[in-house]
């Protein structure tokens, strides 16, 4: 399993990936979730991926691969972020077509989903989600983010936080707040992390960081996130039962 998270702000993006892969309790590995496509000045593509390692691998490199041929229909030749969408539903596609039988056969399910943003050229930043089947959505100004992998745990502080207009820096810690509540909570999700942050129309990556257990940031969050949370709750009253209407308790009759 594995945990990513995309937002699109008014300021640009904000990405964020972890890179365990399990196959069971003794048997962890790590790799990377996250590849970026870069050409300065032109287009800032990126591709976060979750599921089954082999199929989101042999997704990955097709398209990595497409990139290398030259007049080949590539995330270098799309003239927008929907075109770049719809290639990787293509290529999710035709992994399909040559793969889910013989998974099948193996009691293996076809599963694999994505996440795609960046710009190109003067379009807006945008920012997709694509499913096993190839079809995808697009984010919008009422939810400007994405999650794929184990999100459960790390979603409450990201709806309670998340607006399009909050900064990089702000949805950056939301972020990491919230795959460090992941981390906690499930073990198939784990360091090191990539973080990266694109800045609207500057069609340059701005930062793009690994960040490990040694990260001192990170490390600060770990500690005083846990720490602020029981606070909070050491803070709040009791349950006052004795102000509690009468009529609030449950009846054999209702």
């Amino acid at each position: 399993m594995t945990y990513c998270v995309a937002m699109r702000l008014d300021e640009g993006l904000v990405c964020l990936s972890d890179s365990r892969t399990n196959a069971g309790v003794d048997h962890i590995n790590t790799f990377r979730k996250m590849t970026v496509f870069e050409r300065p000045g032109d287009r800032v593509v990126v591709l976060m991926s979750a599921g089954n390692l082999a199929i989101t691998q042999a997704v990955v490199n097709l398209l990595r691969e497409h990139a290398t041929v030259q007049d080949h229909e590539s995330v270098w030749s799309a003239a927008t972020m929907f075109e770049c969408a719809r290639m990787v539903g293509d290529t999710v596609r035709k992994v399909y077509q040559r793969d889910a039988g013989p998974l099948k056969e193996f009691g293996v399910d076809f599963n694999a989903s994505f996440i795609l943003c960046g710009q190109i050229d003067s379009e807006p930043p945008r920012l997709f989600q694509i499913y096993a089947a190839g079809n995808f959505i697009e984010a919008t100004e009422d939810t400007p983010y994405f999650q794929i992998g184990e999100s459960k745990y790390g979603k409450p502080i990201i709806d309670r936080v998340v607006t399009s207009a909050i900064s990089l820096d702000e949805a950056a810690k939301c972020a990491l707040i919230s795959m460090d509540s992941t981390i906690r909570s499930n073990l198939s999700v784990g360091l090191p992390l990539d973080l990266l942050i694109y800045r609207c129309n500057e069609l340059k990556v701005a930062r793009h960081v690994s960040i490990d257990a040694e990260n001192p940031y990170f490390s600060m969050i770990h500690g005083q996130w846990g720490a602020s949370l029981r606070r909070v709750f050491a803070e709040l009253p009791d349950p006052d039962w004795a102000n509690w209407a009468d009529d609030a308790s449950p009846s054999a009759d209702r």
